[in-house]
């Protein structure tokens, strides 16, 4: 029940409250301006579900995360990135013949048109990776006509199992052609992770076998970057959707929303931090400086939007961390740093009374670091990563019979009417 002035009097409004299968219940105001003539005010929707969704929970409070109601931290331990997508696009995990299909699909279609090497030349060799992706992931739209038509289901699922299948493909070809390297067509007898790795690091004149331990770490960064509920390049791909744009297009709008550094930038700025760091010794007083709130110091890798608690990707990405410089013999002084930090942050009251505990991206720019991938590179990872999260929900949204153009309202603070004046009696 809320109360509305309405002609300086008290108008009392009844609205529906909605229960979920879990989390917490919303209040119906799909009708409040029709019926009352006002608008709710939630900036940067805090408090508002755009949506109804089967797909991914998430439970700030009590740091939880499933993909359809599978805890990542089991799918983490024992599910591949290719099965997680099944599940992700399906609803359900596949049995065996099922899987098997799956992956056969995805590994027919890793090619890209070869006429998209010409795209690529047409940019800077100085681009940034994630402005390359942008126009490239666009620019497919212009070389598969036959699965356009978003009112047809199975060119829906063609159009979901290329952008999968081919985004490993083109992140590889960013990067080989930011260094001058030529580019590495798909091995499609290695696994997806594995085939991502050769396609970054090979090179025509030696044979590249990728490390299992490098090739599972990189496996569960796909698997823990796959979904993550209604974040703000999710809910790109799911507005451009709604207005009836191609799949490709949509990809393309998350893949410019996630490039923004309070989003997809965030394990690129922990390695940036640590490099300001650099020692152990300096911890002290940089931790003073993020506790003076004019010193414009940022502690990043720590806390996050949704999370109120310890991030259930994070604690399964420290393992990682550790299995990978251990397997690769790699003595990176940032790691000392980055546990130092943890510890301190995990005790230190201030930080503890804040709830800013260690976020995923705070371990995975480590390990990617010492895989040997740039950190322009990191936010690409991430966006081929999440392209099955956005692909399931704008294949839900599609086919939901309540899915209308997206058309967020706003709160109108400016000039009110008021009448042109001619220039030669204007002030």
């Amino acid at each position: 029940m809320t109360a509305l002035p309405k002609d300086n009097a008290q108008t009392t409004v009844s609205l529906s409250r909605m229960q979920g299968t879990t989390g917490p219940d919303v209040l119906d105001v799909r009708a409040l301006y029709k019926d009352h003539g006002v608008f709710t005010f939630d900036p940067g929707f805090m408090s508002t579900a755009a949506c109804e969704s089967k797909i991914t929970y998430i439970d700030g409070d009590a740091g939880v995360l499933m993909y359809r109601g599978y805890p990542i931290e089991q799918l983490a331990e024992h599910s591949s990135y290719l099965e997680t997508c099944y599940l992700l696009m399906y609803g359900e995990l596949p049995n065996k013949a099922q899987m098997a299909e799956f992956e056969a699909t995805v590994r027919n279609h890793t090619m890209v048109h070869e006429q998209l090497q010409f795209f690529f030349r047409g940019f800077r060799r100085d681009a940034h990776p994630m402005a390359v992706m942008v126009g490239v992931v666009g620019a497919l739209s212009a070389f598969y006509h036959d699965s356009l038509d978003i009112e047809d289901e199975r060119q829906r699922e063609i159009a979901a199992f290329r952008l999968i299948s081919k985004m490993p493909t083109l992140a590889a070809m960013a990067y080989k052609y930011s260094i001058g390297q030529p580019f590495v067509y798909p091995k499609n007898s290695l696994s997806y992770a594995e085939n991502f790795l050769h396609m970054m690091f090979a090179v025509p004149a030696e044979e590249y076998k990728p490390n299992p331990v490098v090739a599972r770490a990189m496996d569960l960064i796909f698997i823990l970057h796959a979904d993550h509920e209604q974040n703000a390049s999710t809910s790109t791909v799911r507005l451009a959707g709604s207005s009836g744009a191609n799949p490709f297009a949509c990809i393309a709008s998350g893949i410019a929303c996630l490039w923004g550094p309070a989003h997809g930038g965030a394990n690129q700025a922990v390695l940036e931090m640590l490099e300001e760091i650099g020692n152990v010794k300096n911890i002290p007083s940089f931790i003073e400086r993020v506790k003076d709130k004019t010193s414009g110091t940022k502690l990043m890798g720590f806390g996050h939007r949704v999370y109120k608690n310890y991030d259930p990707r994070a604690k399964i990405m420290r393992e990682t961390c550790h299995k990978v410089l251990k397997e690769l013999n790699v003595k990176d002084p940032y790691l000392d740093v980055a546990m130092e930090l943890e510890r301190i942050a995990l005790q230190d009251p201030y930080f503890v009374e804040r709830k800013l505990y260690p976020n995923v991206d705070f371990y995975s720019g480590i390990i990617m670091r010492a895989i040997g991938i740039p950190t322009n590179m990191f936010t690409v990872i991430f966006a081929l990563a999440r392209t099955v999260g956005w692909i399931s929900h704008w294949m839900e949204m599609i086919s939901d019979p309540q899915q209308k153009i997206g058309r967020p309202r706003q709160l109108y603070t400016g000039a009110t009417k008021r009448d042109y004046t001619p220039m030669a009696k204007r002030k």
